[in-house]
C-alpha cells in the first residue's frame, strides 16, 4: 500500500474507486442514502458496502472518534486488496482524520505471506485529498511521519511473525546489526562469554538448555545535542517452551511471540532515527530461546542476578523477568538516562485484568503513568495502568533467597511480576521507570482494530509518541 497526496480536489482526483466513511448520521439525507439502504448498509461500525458501478466503496465509522475511523478504513483496505482496483481516493476534513486514514490504511494492510507460496505483488495507492482549510506541506509532513511510524510498526511485526527456528537469538541479533548498518543507529553485540563476565546469570541460567546461545544486543542512535536520553529494554524470547515447568501443546503455538518486547525495542529506534528525533535512545534486548535439556535450570534453583540479589526458582517458565533482571541492571550501569522502559509478553494475568488488547503499565510514577496513557491515546493504542502495593510484593518473599521469581498466591500476578522487576531498578531511576506489559496487545490469532493476524507491533507508537513529545 503506498500513500499520495493529491494536488486536487476530491471531485478532480482521478482514481479508479473513491473510499467514503460514512457515519450514522451521516447516512440521513445523504446524496445516495436509498441505494446503500436498499444494499443494506446501515453504516455501522466497519461495515462495508461496494458500489462497483459507481465506482464507489462506503466504509461505516463514527466521524468524530478517530479510533473508529482507524478500525474502518483498516477493514477497508483488507477489502480493497481483494478487487482488481491500483488507485483509490479519500477525503480527510482534519490533520488528525488525515493521521488515522493513514495509519488505517498502512496497518490494515499489511500481511505476512513470507511463507505462502503464492506471495501477493498487488500494490495500490491511495490518494488522499484534503479540504482547502488545510495546508498541503503540513499534510505532506504529516503523512511523512505516519508512513514512517507505521512501516516501523509493520517492521516489528515481521520480526515477531518470524518463526522460532529463523529467528534465533543469533538471527535476532543479526537483525539488529542489519538495522543499524541501513541507518545512522549504532549496534553492538555481546555473547555468552561476555554475560559471564558480568555475571549475567539470572539470563545465563535461562538460556543454557537451549543450543541457540544468548545474545545481549545493544542498539543505540546518538543524535547531536540531544534534550534527553531514553533507555529502553525488551524481553527477547526467540521461542520460550516454559523450560521444565513445561507449557502445555497448546500454549506453545505463538510462542515466536515472546520476543516481541525485544522486537518492538528495534521497531521504536527504526522509528526515532528515521524521524531525526533530538532524543538520544539506547536499547538494549537480552535475546534468549528458553528449552528444555539435561542441563536446563530447575524450580528450587537460587540464581544469583547481575545486581548481586538471588531468585529463587519456583518456576521456570516465569523466565522472561529474569533475563530482563539482569539486561536492566546492565542498561542502567551502562546509559545514565532520564528514563527508563521496559516492554515484555510478561504475564497471562495482565490479559485477565485489562483483557487481550490492552497493555498494562506499571511503576512508581502516577505523573509518568499519566503522559505514557496520554501518548498512547494519541497514538491509537490502548494503555491503561496498575497499581503497585506492598501487599502483593510479600508474595514475593523466599524463605532461601532474597525473593522467588513467582508470588506465592495466584492472584495479581502481572503486579508481582513488575515488583519482581522493581528488584533491579536504581534508587534514581525509581520514578523514570515504567514496565509494559504486552503479553496480551503484542499477538493475536484473529484480527481487531488496525491489527490482522498474528504480530501487532505493540508498544512502537506509543513510545515514539511519547518521544515526540520531549
Amino acid at each position: 500500500m503506498r500513500v499520495e497526496l493529491s494536488e486536487n480536489s476530491f471531485n478532480s482526483t482521478v482514481a479508479d474507486m473513491e473510499l467514503i466513511v460514512l457515519g450514522l448520521k451521516d447516512l440521513l439525507g445523504y446524496c445516495d442514502e436509498q441505494i446503500l439502504e436498499r444494499a443494506g448498509f446501515k453504516a455501522a461500525q466497519s461495515q462495508i458496502c461496494a458500489l462497483h458501478d459507481m465506482r464507489k466503496i462506503y466504509v461505516g465509522a463514527d466521524r468524530s472518534n478517530l479510533q473508529s475511523i482507524r478500525d474502518a478504513i483498516a477493514k477497508a483496505s483488507s477489502n480493497l486488496l481483494s478487487y482488481s482496483y491500483k488507485r483509490v481516493k479519500i477525503e480527510a476534513s482534519s490533520y488528525d482524520e488525515l493521521k488515522a486514514i493513514v495509519t488505517g490504511m498502512l496497518l490494515g494492510s499489511y500481511s505476512f505471506d513470507r511463507y505462502k507460496s503464492d506471495k501477493s505483488s498487488k500494490e495500490i495507492v491511495l490518494q488522499v485529498c484534503i479540504g482547502s482549510d488545510l495546508e498541503s506541506k503540513r499534510a505532506k509532513s504529516l503523512i511523512d511521519e505516519v508512513v514512517t511510524i507505521c512501516s516501523a510498526t509493520n517492521y516489528t511485526r515481521d520480526l515477531v511473525n518470524t518463526p522460532p527456528d529463523d529467528m534465533t537469538p543469533v538471527d535476532l541479533a543479526a537483525c539488529a546489526v542489519e538495522l543499524a548498518r541501513e541507518s545512522l543507529l549504532e549496534c553492538s553485540v555481546y555473547d555468552e562469554k561476555f554475560l559471564e563476565d558480568e555475571k549475567m546469570n539470572a539470563m545465563l541460567a535461562v538460556a543454557r538448555a537451549s543450543v541457540h546461545k544468548p545474545r545481549l544486543i545493544h542498539l543505540s542512535y546518538r543524535p547531536k545535542n540531544a534534550k534527553k536520553v531514553i533507555t529502553l529494554v525488551g524481553k527477547g524470547l526467540t521461542y520460550d517452551s516454559g523450560g521444565l515447568s513445561l507449557k502445555p501443546s497448546s500454549s506453545m503455538v505463538t510462542m515466536k511471540m515472546d520476543k516481541a518486547g525485544g522486537c518492538a525495542v528495534l521497531g521504536i529506534l527504526k522509528a526515532v532515527e528515521a524521524l531525526g528525533l533530538p532524543v538520544e535512545v539506547h536499547g538494549f534486548v537480552g535475546a534468549v530461546e528458553n528449552m528444555i535439556g539435561a542441563n536446563a535450570y530447575k524450580p528450587d534453583d537460587v540464581l544469583v542476578a547481575k545486581n548481586g540479589k538471588t531468585i529463587e526458582v519456583r518456576n521456570t517458565d516465569a523466565e522472561g523477568r529474569l533475563v530482563l533482571a539482569d539486561v536492566l541492571c546492565y542498561a542502567q550501569q551502562s546509559v545514565k538516562a532520564d528514563y527508563l522502559f521496559d516492554f515484555a509478553t510478561l504475564t497471562g494475568a495482565c490479559m485477565v485484568a485489562l483483557g487481550q488488547y490492552t497493555t498494562g503499565i506499571l511503576g512508581h510514577s502516577g505523573n509518568l503513568k499519566h503522559h505514557i496513557r496520554r501518548a498512547s491515546s494519541d497514538a491509537g493504542e490502548l494503555a491503561a495502568s496498575l497499581p503497585f502495593n506492598n501487599y502483593l510484593k510479600d508474595l514475593l518473599k523466599s524463605e532461601i533467597a532474597d525473593m522467588s521469581n513467582v508470588g506465592s498466591k495466584p492472584y495479581g500476578g502481572a503486579i508481582t511480576a513488575a515488583l519482581f522487576l522493581d528488584n533491579f531498578i536504581d534508587d534514581e531511576m525509581k520514578q523514570k521507570w515504567m514496565h509494559f506489559d504486552i503479553a496480551g496487545s503484542a499477538y493475536s490469532e484473529s484480527s481487531w482494530g488496525v491489527n490482522p493476524h498474528g504480530a501487532t507491533g505493540a508498544g512502537v507508537r506509543s513510545c515514539v509518541e511519547f518521544i515526540k513529545g520531549l
